[in-house]
C-alpha cells in the first residue's frame, strides 16, 4: 500500500480510453454494427445536454472500454483494439473525425506509467496520435515550497 505525502492519503491510480468519432449525420446503427457494440455516449449536432448549454456543433459515437478505472491503461487499450481492429477500414473510411482519448489521473505526482508496445496498434491502424490527458492532483503543489516554472 503507497501513501502520499498528504497524511494517510492513499495514491491513486485512474486510467480511461475512450474511442471517439465525430462528425456530421453520422451513421450511429452502422457503426454500432461493424464494431459489434453499443456506445458508451452518443449525441447529436444541435441538441443540447440541457437546456441551458450549447448545442452540439455535430454528431458523436464514444465508446469507452468498460474497464475499472485501477486497470493499466494498456488493458483499456486492448479490450478497445478487439472491438476496432476488425472495422478498422470502416472507421478511416468514415467522413468523420476519429481518435481515442486517453486519460490517467493521480494523486502521486512522482509516478507515471507505461503502455505495453501492443496496445499501441489502435493508433497505427487508425493513423492517429496516442495522446494522454494527464491529471495530476494538486497535493504536490501544496507540498512545494515555492511554485516552479516551466
Amino acid at each position: 500500500m503507497n501513501f502520499s505525502a498528504s497524511e494517510g492519503e492513499q495514491d491513486y491510480f485512474a486510467y480511461t480510453a475512450t474511442l471517439r468519432i465525430h462528425g456530421q449525420s453520422l451513421p450511429f446503427d452502422q457503426i454500432s454494427s461493424k464494431l459489434g457494440v453499443l456506445p458508451t455516449h452518443t449525441h447529436q449536432a444541435g441538441k443540447r445536454r440541457r437546456p441551458a448549454a450549447r448545442p452540439y456543433p455535430d454528431d458523436a459515437w464514444h465508446l469507452t472500454a468498460p474497464l475499472a478505472e485501477e486497470a493499466e491503461l494498456t488493458e483499456h487499450l486492448r479490450w478497445l483494439w478487439t472491438r476496432v481492429e476488425p472495422a478498422v477500414e470502416f472507421l478511416t473510411g468514415l467522413d468523420a473525425k476519429v481518435d481515442v482519448f486517453c486519460g490517467y489521473r493521480s494523486n502521486n505526482g512522482a509516478s507515471g506509467f507505461a503502455v505495453e508496445p501492443d496496445a499501441l496498434q489502435i493508433f497505427n491502424a487508425l493513423k492517429i496520435p496516442f495522446g494522454v490527458s494527464v491529471i495530476v492532483d494538486s497535493w504536490l503543489g501544496e507540498r512545494l515550497s515555492e511554485p516552479t516554472e516551466h
